[in-house]
């Protein structure tokens, strides 16, 4: 039952965001060419200096998670 709820929300995790990700885009876009190319570099840095510190805890978490079940494993 647990692995179940675990599908369902992972399902849901995973497909709710694409639906965001398809309007932004085109917004970015849209934005990134009337800025030019430097305001479209600095959009773009932008968004990777947003994206570090969200993917730096996910990905923190899923090394401490493997090495955690790595060592559970070898016992």
């Amino acid at each position: 039952m647990k692995r179940m709820w675990l599908m369902l929300v992972l399902l849901a995790a995973f497909s709710l965001p694409l639906l965001v990700k398809g309007q932004g885009c085109s917004v970015c876009t849209k934005t990134a060419a009337s800025l030019g190319e430097k305001g479209a570099r600095g959009l773009n840095g932008g968004i990777v200096y947003l994206a570090a510190l969200p993917l730096g805890i996910l990905g923190t978490i899923g090394f401490v998670w493997w090495k955690h079940n790595k060592h559970d494993n070898q016992i």
